[in-house]
C-alpha cells in the first residue's frame, strides 16, 4: 500500500481558519478570548487546543466539570471547535510526545493562523511558559516531511502565520519580539468575560478581582491604540506595510 492510500481523508477533518493554543482551560478566554469571538463574528472558523485538562484544581470536584465549563464557554466566544489533549497539568514539559500532539491537531484542522504564549508568565503556572515551546515546535513539525507515520499518516500542513498572545496580568511590560498590535475587542469584551466566568470552579466570589484587572487590561490596550477595549499581540516577525496609510488609518475603504 503507497503512503498516500495509508493517509486518512484530511476531509474528515474541517479546516479551521484560526487555532489559539492554551496550556489549560481558560488560558485563551483571558489573553485572546474577544479576538477569538470577534474573528468568529467575522466569519472566520476558529479553534482551541488546550494542552491539559487544568485539573487538579482546588475548586473543581471533577475533570468533567471543568470540561463542561470550557465548552460552555467556547460556545459563548463562537467558537468552532475545543479540544483538550491529554497531557499532564502541572507537570507539563516541551518534549518530542507532546510536540507530536499538537502538530496532529495542527495537521488535522490546517489553519492559515496559530495563536499562542508569548513570554513567560512570572507567578503564574510554569506550564504557560512551556506551552510556547510546544506550540512553536508544534507548527514546526505540522510541516515536515518524510516523517508520515508520527503524525498519523496527516499530510504536511504549512502554518502560514503565528501571533503571541500576552498573560501578564502582574506587569506592563511587553515581551521583546519583532512587533506587537493591538487588536479592537470593543464589541466582544462582555462575550470575553461572560466567557471568562463560565469557569465557576476556577474564579469563585473570593478571586471576583481578576474580572476587573482583564477588564482594566483591555481598556488599556484598547485606549492606547484608539478602542474601547483590546487584546496585545506580539508578532515573531517584523511587520511591514504595503498601503502606510491604510495600515495608520484602518478605516480607510
Amino acid at each position: 500500500m503507497t503512503d498516500s492510500a495509508k493517509q486518512p481523508a484530511v476531509e474528515t477533518y474541517p479546516q479551521i481558519d484560526v487555532l489559539a493554543v492554551g496550556a489549560h482551560p481558560d488560558d485563551v478566554e483571558i489573553a485572546c478570548g474577544g479576538t477569538l469571538a470577534q474573528l468568529a463574528q467575522q466569519g472566520y472558523t476558529v479553534g482551541i487546543v488546550d494542552l491539559t485538562n487544568g485539573e487538579p484544581t482546588p475548586n473543581c470536584p471533577d475533570p468533567a466539570v471543568r470540561l463542561e465549563e470550557a465548552q460552555r464557554a467556547a460556545e459563548r466566544l463562537g467558537v468552532h471547535r475545543r479540544t483538550v489533549l491529554e497531557l499532564p497539568n502541572r507537570r507539563l514539559f516541551d518534549s518530542y510526545e507532546a510536540r507530536v500532539a499538537l502538530a496532529i491537531e495542527i495537521r488535522k484542522y490546517r489553519p492559515r493562523l496559530v495563536l499562542g504564549f508569548g513570554g513567560r508568565t512570572p507567578m503564574a503556572s510554569p506550564d504557560h511558559w512551556q506551552a510556547m515551546q510546544i506550540t512553536d515546535a508544534g507548527i514546526f513539525y505540522s510541516r515536515l516531511t518524510k516523517w508520515d507515520a508520527t503524525f498519523e499518516g496527516l499530510p504536511v500542513h504549512t502554518v502560514e502565520a503565528q501571533l503571541y498572545y500576552t498573560f501578564n496580568l502582574h506587569s506592563l511590560e511587553i515581551p521583546s519580539s519583532g512587533g506587537h498590535f493591538v487588536a479592537d475587542i470593543s464589541d466582544t469584551l462582555e462575550a470575553k468575560m461572560e466567557a471568562i466566568g463560565c469557569y465557576k470552579t476556577q474564579f469563585p466570589p473570593a478571586k471576583a478581582g481578576i474580572f476587573q484587572r482583564i477588564r482594566s487590561a483591555a481598556q488599556y490596550f484598547g485606549e492606547v491604540a484608539g478602542f474601547s477595549a483590546g487584546e496585545l499581540f506580539l508578532t515573531p516577525k517584523t511587520l511591514g506595510s504595503h498601503n502606510i496609510m491604510q495600515t495608520v488609518f484602518p478605516d480607510l475603504p
